[in-house]
């Protein structure tokens, strides 16, 4: 009995399940729909907000390294080292931000999500369509 029931719900799942997720026929203007549209805004606000204020911050931390490094620490070693440290790793976090902002920019343009659709989305066709209409 356990089995027939284990059976029955994993056939139903299989059966109901990719009409609930409706993965395709959603949109067929090539544009990706709605998680085209939200993998969009996702890249735009990382591109034009979230990465710009990283690199800020981190500006901000690099000022405060030089001014511990040459201001703070002129007769106190312990505050130069502090200083330094805190330049050196604002300088290799610029660098990660900018690599970091290079990729997404790559993987936006790659999948075609710089544009305002997606290009290639392969679709099929959809029931009660024709297929090999030739007009």
């Amino acid at each position: 009995m356990r089995r027939l029931k284990i059976f029955i719900s994993s056939t139903t799942a299989l059966l109901v399940l990719p009409m609930l997720a409706s993965a395709q026929g959603l949109t067929q203007d090539g544009t990706g729909g709605e998680f085209g549209e939200l993998l969009a805004n996702i890249i735009e606000f990382a591109t034009s907000v979230l990465i710009p204020f990283i690199i800020g911050i981190g500006f901000l931390v690099f000022v405060w390294g030089m001014f511990q490094y040459f201001i703070v620490g002129g007769a106190n070693d312990e505050s130069k080292e502090k200083g330094k440290s805190l330049m050196i790793y604002a300088a290799l976090g610029f660098l990660l931000i900018i690599v970091f902002w290079g990729v997404i920019n790559l993987l936006a343009s790659f999948t075609g999500l710089d544009e305002e659709s997606l290009n290639f989305t392969p679709s099929l066709p959809l029931v009660g369509d024709s297929v090999g209409d030739s007009d």
